[in-house]
């Protein structure tokens, strides 16, 4: 390991940076130096600007992976390298705004419907049924299921802060017939591994799998039953700051995207062209 990546890591540690984010941070900063053949401290804001455009014009990856790029490259050279006036050259890239996509209550039933296992159904519920981020729930541990409150206790989820969120009873009865079933050890849903919890992309396949076995043409992951949960919530009538504490979102901005995608949000709102006074002409 060089001096450099060293320094690095130390500097995001001390910071209490996220496991997942050191790496990304660590791991961006080394393409980017590998992509010019030299070390990165020997690169400037112009190497940073012609590496940005070959991540959009000649690897075409998202405007997000560019952003986190470009974030890793600014603490690098403003924290590890004591350059902050590289920051202003650095701009962050302006990222896509799309809705996310949510599923009908429907294709949710035919989705936990589809799973071939106990143990991949009640990780779906568990997504649904809480609004949980996929890391959140492949983390999750018996003793965070608080049957007497009636909540689940979230241990640092994103940005490095608990919460907790309500369980549902379904889920509770769901959770019981697992464990009885599958007697869990550490983790809740536990890998292949012993002593691990189950995988990301674990995760993320067995949910691809039961929605193309639903028959689902939207494109679905894990996050889509988080999409799903918040606009459910939204169109049930519950309160949109309660909605962005269950979702542990910094800023109820963040959650005000569900208002886009509600259905009840969308038709409730009367048409300007309905509001005119009627014409006397006839067709």
């Amino acid at each position: 390991m060089t001096v450099l990546r060293q320094r690095m890591l130390e500097d995001l540690k001390r910071r209490n940076y996220s496991p997942n984010t050191v790496r990304a941070y660590v791991r961006g900063v080394a393409d980017f130096a590998r992509y010019f053949g030299k070390p990165p401290d020997q690169l400037g804001a112009e190497h940073v600007r012609r590496y940005q455009l070959y991540l959009v014009e000649t690897r075409k990856v998202s405007w997000a992976y560019v952003q986190q790029t470009t974030a890793a490259l600014r603490f690098f050279y403003r924290t590890t390298l004591g350059r902050p006036w590289m920051r202003d050259h650095l701009p962050l890239p302006r990222t896509e705004r799309k809705l996310p996509t949510v599923l009908s209550k429907e294709e949710v039933v035919a989705l936990f419907d589809a799973t071939r296992s106990l143990k991949h159904r009640v990780i779906l519920m568990t997504l649904y049924a809480t609004g949980l981020r996929i890391s959140e729930v492949r983390t999750l541990k018996a003793e965070d299921i608080d049957s007497s409150r009636g909540l689940i206790r979230v241990r640092q989820g994103k940005g490095r802060k608990d919460r907790q969120v309500m369980l549902s009873e379904n889920l509770l009865q769901a959770l019981r017939e697992y464990w009885k079933a599958c007697r869990p050890d550490d983790w809740l849903f536990s890998g292949q591994i012993p002593g691990t919890p189950i995988g990301l992309k674990t995760v993320y396949h067995l949910c691809r799998r039961a929605a193309v076995r639903a028959g689902i043409s939207k494109s679905v992951s894990p996050h889509t039953l988080r999409h799903s949960f918040a606009t459910h919530l939204l169109e049930a009538g519950e309160d949109i700051r309660t909605i962005q504490i269950l979702l542990g979102h910094a800023s109820v901005k963040s959650t005000a995207r569900y208002l886009h995608v509600s259905e009840n949000a969308v038709r409730s709102a009367k048409s300007p062209l309905d509001r005119l006074p009627q014409s006397h002409n006839s067709a």
